[in-house]
Parts: C-alpha cells; structure tokens; sequence
C-alpha cells in the first residue's frame, strides 16, 4: 500500500504544537475549538462550494485519499450515509453500551501497549485498524485481528461504527475499560490535543487535563446502544 490507509493520513499533517500555524495543511478539521495552534481564527469555508461555515460545522470523509474535508450543511447532506460513492459525511452520533461493560482482561487481549486508542473499519485496508493518539498524532498499532473478533463477538457496540466514519474509542483507566462508539473527526480532534498539549515523557498535567476533557465531552454525549 502506497499511502496511509485508515486515520493516519487524517492527523499527518496537523502542526506539533503552538507556533507551528494555526491551521493544518490539507483538510481542515479544527481542535479544540477550531485551531490546532496560537493565533487568532480565521473564517472558515466548505471544501466543496466555498460557501462560509461557523466554527462548528460537520465533515466529509473523502474514502479515496482517506482525508476529512470541511463541509456547509447542504454539501454535508449530499454525503449522508447511504449516498454511496467517493464521499461519505461524517456522523455526529456517540454511542456506549453500559449494559455489556469491558474487562480490563478483554481489553488485554488486544495488546495495545496504552491505554487509549481507536479503532476503524477502514474500505482502504479492508480490515479493522488500531490507532493510539501519540505526541506525532495518531500511531496505527499492530492489531491481532482474530483478538478483535473474539472482543467484538461479545460487544456489539464494536460492530455497530459505520465504516471510515465513525470509530471505535476504547480507553482504560481506574475505574474500568470503557468503549464508544465515536465519529472519526472526534479522534482527529483527540490526536490533536495530544499534539497541541504533549510535554516531556508522561504527556504533562496539560495533556492529561485535556483528554479528560474530551473523555467527559464523549461520555455527556453518549447514547445507549439500542436494543441493549
């Protein structure tokens, strides 16, 4: 394969942190608030018409390069699911499944070396792909892809992410392993923080404050899974 296949293209150009610009070059998918960097923000357009879109707007996932474009709500509308072709719109929906808690030993099965990462059914490569969010951006981690099945065989949230545009947010902490299903500019944006906000070895009491952030954000937003 030629080019990155998944979410790695997605996060491959954002800058690594304050004062290297305050927009990514390629698709513009903001962080934080709409700038991965210092700076005053800039009024941005859709990707496809031109048209100005405010600060919160949705995105288009384009399956062919792998990359999130910024989209008017008319443009994101010709993109919805079930549209087909070389664009699909991103969806805005976070789902969790309280009913069907993880283990910690389920998650171990993975063997992800952190405890934080995503995952995506990636047309591009096929398959299911892992990513962790890391100082460089998104890193794709091994995947033991009969391990995935087993897990999602017993969690069905994993199965329910739309392909390329909705992922899979599994993350670890004391009180348990939690998982979301999220839209992949979600895990864009946390790739970001972890750019943006990353010091030193552990990541710093920044970096650490803003994931919880974005953790408190997707769980306030979560819905049930249906039927569970």
């Amino acid at each position: 394969m030629t080019r990155p296949a998944g979410l790695r293209r997605f996060v491959s150009d954002m800058p690594a942190g304050p004062g290297a610009g305050s927009q990514a070059e390629g698709p513009g998918v903001g962080t934080e608030g709409g700038g991965a960097g210092a700076g005053p923000a800039q009024q941005e357009r859709c990707e496809f018409c031109a048209a100005m879109i405010a600060a919160e707007h949705g995105h288009v996932a384009d399956l062919e390069k792998s990359s999130l474009s910024c989209a008017c709500r008319p443009c994101y509308l010709l993109f919805t699911q079930g549209s087909g072709g070389r664009y699909r719109s991103v969806p805005d929906r976070y789902l969790a499944d309280p009913a069907r808690p993880m283990s910690a030993a389920e998650w171990d099965v993975l063997e992800i070396p952190v405890a934080l990462a995503f995952f995506l059914r990636s047309s591009a490569a096929g398959e299911v792909v892992g990513f962790y969010p890391s100082p460089a951006g998104a890193t794709q981690c091994r995947l033991d892809l009969s391990a995935w099945d087993r897990l999602a065989a017993g969690h069905p949230l994993l199965a329910a992410m739309a392909p390329d545009v909705e992922a899979a947010l599994i993350c670890r902490t004391d009180g348990g392993v939690e998982h979301f299903v999220v839209p992949v500019d979600a895990c864009y944006e946390l790739a970001g923080r972890m750019r943006l906000h990353w010091r030193g070895f552990d990541g710093g009491a920044q970096a650490r404050e803003s994931i919880a952030g974005f953790l408190e954000q997707v769980r306030s937003r979560a819905r049930p899974l249906e039927g569970s």
